[in-house]
């Protein structure tokens, strides 16, 4: 594998789902009415929780860690909760950690709207008085896929994609300034490490009423 996040060759993948494949365990396929033929991967079933997916390294130290996510927001999805334990939903959205006990690596999270600063919108907008849990630091991506108006619950913003850096209107704007979006990058430096990856798509509420659909994930290690 070639250049990724602005390193050098010698990456191995280990994690990638597109639409061509089926989703994953955990996740169920959805076709979005609002989505014009989209195919995306949603958190299975209708309960809160997180929807894990372990990617082995299978014997492979790695120090660095480069991957993006591409998703939706469904609903009212609450930006980061209340709930500071990482082994819990603490983020609508998605959570990648590695090994166990979890070590926080990235966050992709989906705030309420964008054009408003309330406890459910993003932490990194102007203003924002909520932040995120010690462990995830400044290590996450936020955005909301909604800029006007209420979110419906029935909705899936499939004209406004997560973390890709576009469309981030109003307050959200300092959100969107990350020059590696929507890619994520780790750097441990001279450690040596084996630990598996873990995907997770979480909300503190069921599908029904919130959820980030994906549809797409790509995770590499060096």
């Amino acid at each position: 594998m070639g250049e990724l996040c602005r390193q050098d060759g010698g990456w191995t993948r280990i994690a990638y789902l597109d639409m061509t494949m089926n989703c994953p365990s955990g996740l169920e396929e959805w076709f979005p009415s609002s989505g014009k033929g989209n195919r995306v991967c949603r958190r299975e079933g209708n309960s809160s929780g997180c929807r894990s997916n372990i990617f082995q390294t299978n014997g492979i130290s790695y120090s660095q860690i480069c991957g993006k996510v591409v998703g939706y927001q469904k609903g009212t999805t609450d930006g980061v909760n209340t709930n500071n334990n990482i082994n819990k939903p603490y983020i609508d959205g998605v959570s990648i950690t590695r090994g166990s006990p979890r070590q926080h690596v990235w966050s992709y999270i989906a705030g309420y709207r964008s054009d408003v600063n309330t406890g459910d919108t993003c932490p990194c907008n102007t203003g924002a008085t909520n932040t995120v849990p010690s462990f995830v630091g400044e290590h996450y991506y936020c955005e909301s896929g909604i800029a006007n108006g209420n979110p419906s619950y029935t909705q899936v913003y499939t004209t406004d994609p997560l973390w890709d850096g576009n469309n981030c209107p109003s307050y959200e704007a300092p959100c969107c300034t990350g020059t590696g979006l929507p890619w994520f990058f780790r750097d441990y430096g001279n450690a040596t490490i084996t630990d598996y990856i873990e995907l997770r798509v979480c909300g503190n509420a069921g599908y029904k009423n919130e959820d980030t659909p994906v549809q797409l994930y790509e995770i590499y290690v060096k």
